[in-house]
């Protein structure tokens, strides 16, 4: 089993030691049956509850199910799988067998999918019923593809996940991995552009556990979690699997989009602990007439917020009206999970915190050396789950994996106190009249305004050429959009921020566009 263990006595950062030979899956299960915790409830989804004892059978099965239609370690197979249990038995069914599993993002088109059924050259894939007709019209094209499987009760002509895993044994053992292994992918979200192909070891999943999820999160055996990230999403696989696994908790999982109303069907039936969510969702749930009373939901104890940076008015307002600190972090695909982060009792709405003890941080500036506090640079990240590479990408691969630095393409600046607050997206920053302007700062003071519910900030040229802020911002209900509110919000933002990073146009819009896990995508925008 890994341990966490700190050198001199505390004073150095934490390291968690893993053995040579080590398989995440196993660790993850049977860390829960030696502690006693067969019986205990894992995991809750729409149909059913499983305990942490029908957790290891089906993963057993699933294991026994790949290696009998013949799938070999390091073979690859592709899941799209909607948050049941089928997600954790698959994922998790996959790595215990040494093969590698890609959990592919849900609200994807079948471009997307043909595009990674063909980069990834997966050899089956497990789809849910519900998602199938996006790979219908491409599967067939695929040679290395050799198998499908449907989660759900109709096959569509191909065998069920269900009816499979009844005909095998619950008993497998578990594939001689090493802690350097590749043991997963995921596929960025493509915030920036084309989806990479991120690859990660079996080392990572529990260095995320163990760095931010006990320590950072506080995380314990006897909370119930519920993340309306999904589990395809690198923050949401950790909300919802390997740390909840890590310690023997229980996690609620929801099929459906997170909608306000579907969160909070969630929130005041099961009662939740701790709630992840992502900015553009927070905002969503304050601005909702069903927003929930601290009555209805006693029991949350931290929140969490990730994926993009949380605007510090709703950080402030979430708190005062439930009691209840966000936790802001960032983390990435390329990384696992938060690196940076708020603590609980230290918040600082408005910046992203301070490091994860584990990771090293350091901001870089254009002349390739690190800037002093109070200047903008770019974030680069030193910790032991970054990814090795993106798969069939070398290019990409080396500007972003430099040994033992992983560069995040996110600017900040490090306040004299060593808080760190966002700026943007490298390639989103504006220089207004010679100086660097934060979209994110300048959708922050717009976020503040009555009638916004969600703002984005992109780099326009006036008729001189000369680079100034444009805003595109959508109105809650009850507001309608005028030459005069514009104005309205536009003064707004002078008189919190310096003059010159006014927004000098301002577009309502219906809504903004995202990637399927939130972030906004402000290259459409330019």
């Amino acid at each position: 089993m890994p341990e966490l263990s700190t050198a001199d006595h505390g004073t150095s950062p934490p390291r968690v030691r893993i053995p040579r030979h080590y398989n995440a899956a196993y660790d993850l299960i049977q860390r829960n049956l030696l502690a006693g915790r067969a019986q205990k409830i894992a995991y809750i989804d729409d149909h059913g509850s499983y305990s942490y004892g029908d957790l290891a059978e089906r993963v057993n099965r699933f294991g026994n199910v790949l290696t009998g239609i013949g799938l070999e370690a390091e073979t690859r197979v592709l899941l799209c799988l909607l948050d049941t249990i089928d997600f954790p038995t698959a994922f998790l069914g996959s790595i215990q067998a040494g093969i590698v599993p890609i959990a592919a993002n849900t609200l994807l088109t079948t471009a997307d999918y043909d595009f990674m059924l063909g980069d990834s050259r997966a050899k089956a894939l497990v789809v849910s019923e519900a998602l199938w007709p996006a790979f219908a019209p491409v599967v067939a094209k695929h040679r290395t593809l050799r198998h499908v499987i449907i989660s759900g009760k109709d096959g569509k002509g191909y065998p069920c996940l269900s009816d499979l895993m009844k005909g095998v044994s619950p008993n497998f053992e578990p594939a001689p991995t090493t802690c350097d292994d590749f043991c997963f992918w995921l596929y960025s979200s493509g915030s920036t552009g084309t989806p990479k192909g991120t690859v990660h070891l079996h080392s990572h999943l529990i260095q995320t556990a163990e760095l931010y999820g006990k320590p950072i999160l506080g995380i314990l055996e006897d909370d119930l979690v519920f993340s309306a990230a999904k589990l395809f999403f690198a923050y949401g696989l950790g909300n919802g699997l390997s740390f909840p696994l890590s310690v023997g908790a229980t996690t609620v999982l929801m099929a459906e989009r997170p909608t306000p109303q579907a969160v909070f069907k969630r929130l005041r039936e099961h009662q939740p602990t701790i709630f992840y969510g992502v900015p553009t969702l927070y905002a969503a749930l304050l601005a909702s007439p069903d927003m929930l009373k601290r009555e209805e939901v006693q029991g949350l104890r931290i929140c969490a917020s990730a994926g993009e940076a949380l605007p510090a008015d709703i950080g402030r307002r979430w708190t005062e009206l439930l009691g209840v600190e966000i936790l802001d972090g960032i983390g990435s695909t390329e990384m696992l999970h938060i690196f940076l982060s708020n603590r609980s009792g230290e918040v600082r709405y408005g910046t992203t915190g301070k490091p994860v003890p584990g990771y090293a941080v350091r901001l870089i500036g254009e002349d390739g050396n690190p800037v002093p506090p109070g200047e903008i640079g770019e974030l680069q990240i030193n910790g032991p789950s970054s990814a090795v590479m993106y798969w069939n990408n070398r290019e990409k691969s080396r500007n972003t994996f430099m040994g033992e630095w992983t560069r995040s393409g996110d600017k900040y600046i490090e306040t004299a106190d060593g808080y760190f607050q966002y700026c943007g997206r490298s390639d989103d920053m504006l220089k207004v009249s010679g100086i660097y302007v934060s979209p994110f700062e300048v959708e922050g003071a717009l976020m503040t305004h009555e009638a916004v519910l969600e703002a984005a900030v992109v780099a326009h040229a006036d008729s001189d050429e000369l680079i100034k802020p444009k805003a595109y911002v959508v109105l809650k209900e009850g507001f309608e959009p005028s030459a005069a509110l514009a104005e309205q919000m536009k003064q707004h933002v002078k008189d919190k921020l310096a003059p010159y990073k006014y927004p000098r146009w301002l577009d309502f819009v219906t809504e903004l566009p995202k990637t399927a896990t939130g972030k906004i995508q402000r290259f459409k925008l330019r």
